[in-house]
């Protein structure tokens, strides 16, 4: 169930992690008082993933199928509760974010810890990561820095390009809507003009019966 709205579906979940989850389960049944350390739980269930054939793999695969069958036909009947914030819309075509000097770092040594250690969690690679970016030298950590502020720079140039191209197209939005209204204001005096000719023409024509009849 979703945090926001009790009613809404429980998200699907993929094969490795009902396989998790059945070793989280044959874990507490063989040993139910001890505590699990979280990571190096998650690396033997990596590394036990990874040697698994696709036969054994093969039922994990059909939970995660009934799972998202069960997930897409419950999101059909689900009605969002009112006030339930919607997701920010994100324009594909806005200039992204520059990285930081430590995530330039990290793209560098991440593919190489990966190579030393490949049954290494996630979680233990960031650790590692985070480690080396530490203990290296200030000016080890210039050349990051440098391609960081440049690209920072950059995006600070595209962004506001970006922003004043939408004022620019909103302000194209509002001067049309301006102009819709103005044509339409137009269009109703003009009507109002041609009802009150007819209302005229219509008094000539009793005051001449009137002057018929006089006579």
């Amino acid at each position: 169930m979703g945090k926001g709205d009790p009613k809404k579906p429980r998200g699907k979940m993929s094969s490795y992690a009902f396989f998790v989850q059945t070793c989280r389960e044959e874990h507490k049944k063989k040993h139910p008082d001890a505590s699990v350390n979280f990571s190096e739980f998650s690396k033997k269930c990596s590394e036990r993933w990874k040697t698994m054939s696709s036969k054994e793999k093969g039922k994990f695969e059909d939970m995660a199928k009934a799972d998202k069958l069960r997930y897409e036909k419950e999101m059909k009947n689900y009605v969002p509760a009112k006030g339930e914030t919607k997701k920010k819309f994100k324009d594909p075509n806005a200039p992204k974010r520059p990285p930081s000097a430590f995530f330039l770092f990290c793209s560098e040594f991440r593919p190489k810890i990966k190579g030393e250690h490949p049954g290494m969690s996630i979680g233990d690679i960031a650790k590692k990561l985070g480690e080396m970016w530490n203990n290296t030298a200030a000016d080890d950590k210039q050349p990051y820095e440098k391609k960081a502020a440049k690209l920072k720079e950059k995006y600070e140039k595209d962004i506001a390009a970006y922003r004043a191209k939408g004022k620019v197209d909103g302000g194209k939005k509002v001067v049309a809507k301006a102009e819709k209204s103005k044509k339409k204001k137009e269009e109703e005096e003009d009507e109002d003009e041609d009802e009150e000719d007819e209302d005229d023409e219509e008094e000539e024509e009793e005051e001449d019966e009137d002057d018929d009849d006089d006579e």
